[in-house]
Order: structure tokens, then sequence, then C-alpha cells
């Protein structure tokens, strides 16, 4: 794995030296664009819009566009001037329960690996964190901005769980949430039925990106052919059900789980 932070971990007075790693692996295909009549893959350019140039990667920099059009031009000095101490720092300021989290914070998963110089104090604070059954809270910087996060005990390694800050999170209030609807017992009931026979102990390693394999299928099958696939038949919508007919609905999907 490759390093994408360096940096090190603030608890209290103790400073802890560490590599931050992306706990994530991407599954994605790579599609390029070409122009469609004679596949001519297609090159995306920095040009200026004043004089249609392009313009290199080194002549390229960051800029605050100014109610009047003028720019403040920002080099990388000045971005980390802001907080010089913090652009390299986990700084853990709270410690909290990880279940008084709610889910909809949760965000990005790093892995925490300490310079051979700390491995004591990373294996201290691990094993602290442990005990107290316990997350950090910490604030970061990286790519330019601030991010909250937690830092949590997974196994025998530290994560940093990127959290989204409060003020980034939508109000549901804003969507057209029913509050009105009225529920019968036995089409609750019925539902409970469908929730109680599908529960299972959560297994991550049972699910997989299954759009990617037949994706890469359907390439392959698409280039041994020289005509290539049928265009597939756009699906039959279904009819939508009249409400009355809901518990009908849960009694099928209750026999189905059944058989």
């Amino acid at each position: 794995m490759k390093a994408i932070w360096k940096g090190s971990i603030s608890f209290g007075l103790v400073n802890i030296p560490i590599k931050l790693y992306s706990g994530t692996n991407q599954h994605r295909i790579d599609l390029d664009m070409i122009r469609k009549k004679d596949q001519c893959p297609i090159q995306y350019v920095r040009v200026c819009k004043k004089d249609g140039k392009e313009v290199p990667w080194e002549d390229i920099a960051k800029g605050y566009r100014k109610e009047d059009g003028d720019y403040v031009v920002l080099d990388k000095s000045d971005l980390e001037s802001v907080a010089a101490e913090k652009t390299h720092t986990i700084d853990i300021f709270e410690f909290i329960k990880e279940e008084e989290i709610p889910s909809k914070y949760l965000e990005k998963p790093y892995i925490i690996e300490p310079e051979k110089q700390a491995r004591k104090v990373y294996a201290l604070l691990r094993e602290a964190l442990k005990k107290s059954e316990k997350v950090g809270l910490c604030k970061f910087v990286m790519r330019t901005a601030q991010h909250l996060g937690i830092l949590k005990v997974e196994e025998d390694a530290i994560l940093l769980i990127q959290i989204r800050f409060n003020d980034e999170l939508r109000d549901p209030e804003g969507a057209k949430i029913p509050t009105d609807i009225k529920i019968s017992k036995k089409e609750l009931d019925m539902a409970m039925t469908i929730i109680d026979q599908l529960t299972e102990p959560f297994d991550p390693t049972k699910y997989k990106d299954t759009y990617k394999e037949d994706l890469v299928k359907m390439i392959k099958k698409k280039a041994a052919s020289k005509s290539g696939p049928k265009e597939p038949e756009p699906r039959k919508r279904k009819k939508a059900a009249p409400k009355d007919d809901l518990l009908d609905q849960l009694k099928a999907s209750l026999a189905a789980i059944k058989n």
C-alpha cells in the first residue's frame, strides 16, 4: 500500500508519528471517452478562457475569485500557513461512545500505521481505546480541507473514520416525507414477520459488486462478436398496485420467502 498522508496523532502531550493509508479499494472499470464514428480517444486539455491556449501544469495555480472578478493567487505555503500546526496532525480533542454517532455521519475509513519509533505509543493508544470502549473524536486537514473523524480500534489496527460535519447534512424536511399515513395492525404485523424471516447476522463477505462482473462479461461478449450483442428489449414497467392490495402484496412476499 502507498501512504497518502504523513503526520502524527496528538494524544494529550503525546505525539505519535504515523502514515495514513486508504481503507478502501475502488472497483470501477475505466471507460475512455471516444468519438463514436471512428473511436478516436477524447483528450481533455487545460485551456485559458481568454486566449484559448493550452496551459501547462507548471503554470497553473489556485486562486480565489473576488467580487470584482480579480483573483487572489494561493500557493501551497499559503494554504498551510492558515493552520500550519494542524496540516500534519490528527488532533484528538474528545473521547465518546461510538454508538452515540448516527450512521449518517460516517463517511470514509483510513488505516493508521505507526512509524517505527512510535510503535509502543501506538500500541498504548490502541489498548487504552479498547479498555475504555470509546473512540477518539479528532480533527485533521487533508487536501486543503479540514475534516472531522474518529479513531477506533478494529482487531489490532487503529482506524481513522472520516465523519461529516453537522452542517454538511441536509435536513430531511426538504423532502416530501409522509407523516399522516395510517397503517393497520395486520399490515404492520405482516411487515414485521417479513423482517423476522429475512433477519440474519451481518456478514460482509457474502456481498460483492456484481455490476462490475456483469459489465466485464458484457464487454468481453461484445468484443468477441463482430456485430455485438442485440440491444436489450426495454423492460416493461409494472403497473402500480391499488392501495388496498398492500396486504395481498405482503402475503405474497411472505409466501415467496418461505418457498
